[in-house]
């Protein structure tokens, strides 16, 4: 089977701006982000409560500390929130109703908290709006953790970023690109 799609800065621009206009736009639009730019799996974004993004003072956290029981492997970990996805997620919580801290971020139109498996076919509904062929709900993780690959960051610091116990699979989701390839032969 075919790994999901990396997307360029171009491409994901083109995906953010083509989302349906409709009253879920900024929902979808921070669930996408929270893959792309904090590398996070559908899972981890569709277990996301309130408390785990806003803090007692109604600030945006600069950490994401997920437990055991949000992540895929149940080993607890810290996603780290860059300032314009924090204002991304601010944007997002004036949008929603005060919410109690226990209750979930991201809530599907029948009022209930997200599962993986619907935030997933939510996200390549966005995709294949687009036409974006052969970008699926894993094509944010793929994508976050290529862009910083190509920016010089090293596998381990990608690894335990992405939440990976192993560099090694961490180093299947490094897509080699052309530019990439360019600016490696740069460097002799």
């Amino acid at each position: 089977m075919a790994q999901a799609k990396t997307l360029t800065a171009h491409e994901l621009r083109k995906v953010l701006s083509n989302l349906p206009v409709n009253r879920y736009r900024v929902r979808n639009r921070l669930m996408l982000l929270l893959t792309h730019w904090a590398g996070m799996r559908v899972g981890e974004v569709a277990a996301l409560r309130v408390s785990d993004v806003r803090a007692a003072d109604g600030t945006v956290k600069p950490e994401i500390q997920l437990d055991a029981a949000q992540t895929k492997g149940k080993h607890a970990r810290t996603v780290f929130v860059n300032d314009r996805l924090r204002k991304e997620i601010a944007a997002y919580l004036k949008t929603i109703p005060v919410r109690a801290a226990d209750r979930p971020l991201f809530m599907t139109q029948k009022r209930s908290g997200f599962t993986a498996n619907v935030l997933c076919q939510t996200l390549n509904g966005l995709y294949k709006h687009v036409g974006m062929n052969g970008a699926t709900s894993h094509s944010g993780r793929r994508s976050f953790i290529t862009t910083l690959a190509s920016k010089g960051i090293g596998v381990r610091v990608l690894a335990s970023l992405a939440g990976h116990r192993s560099i090694a699979t961490t180093q299947a989701y490094i897509d080699v690109n052309d530019n990439m390839k360019r600016a490696a032969v740069e460097l002799v």
